[in-house]
């Protein structure tokens, strides 16, 4: 794919997450991608086998599991913010691309480690508060409406994937800024021959 001037867009602020190799610095999201993918497997799993089970029995019985809703709702929780964080590892989060595309390469560059920026600042802020609701929720002694177990256990996981996703936002900075100074080295060594 090329830029608008034509030139071959090769660093990590390509909005489709085929990033290369090189850019990455081989591997992108490490070993840790691979737990991150299962435990998003795994709360996915979890979700669709306990409203399979909810409705079986429900229409067997007419009686329902309304308490696993609180199951299925932390659940629904974590899958999203590790699904989050692997999409911030693999370089596939959200974002509108129909500017980005048309921008110069430096401008390009700028734009995406703002947006960056600003993530930072929203997880940050998600894991300050997060971290102060289940505090909160310790000291107070909250227990959740449908089993009664203590309600930190349920947002304690906030805080902490928010943690996760900012350590993937800072890590896509780092590989970003990285690819743009390997290229600017290219072009100064392919300007002075």
């Amino acid at each position: 794919m090329s830029d608008r001037d034509g030139i071959p867009i090769e660093f990590d602020a390509e909005p489709h997450g085929n990033a290369s190799p090189e850019t990455n610095g081989g591997d992108a999201g490490g070993p840790w991608l691979k737990i991150e993918e299962a435990l998003a497997a795994l709360a996915m799993g979890l979700i669709c086998l306990i409203s399979l089970a909810n409705v079986v029995v429900r229409y067997l019985t007419d009686i329902s599991f309304a308490f696993t809703e609180e199951f299925s709702v932390f659940l629904l929780v974590v899958m999203t913010l590790v699904g989050a964080s692997i999409a911030f590892a693999r370089n596939e989060h959200i974002r509108i691309t129909f500017f980005l595309e048309r921008f110069s390469r430096p401008v390009r560059l700028v734009v995406e480690l703002l947006i960056l920026a600003i993530t930072t600042l929203l997880f940050a802020m998600i894991m300050y508060y997060g971290a102060t609701f289940t505090l909160d929720e310790y000291n107070y002694g909250e227990v959740s409406a449908g089993l009664g177990y203590p309600s930190w256990i349920y947002s304690i996981w906030l805080p902490l994937l928010s943690l996760v996703i900012l350590f993937r936002v800072v890590e896509h900075a780092w590989r970003l800024t990285r690819a743009r100074r390997k290229d600017d080295a290219q072009n100064s060594d392919g300007g002075a021959k």
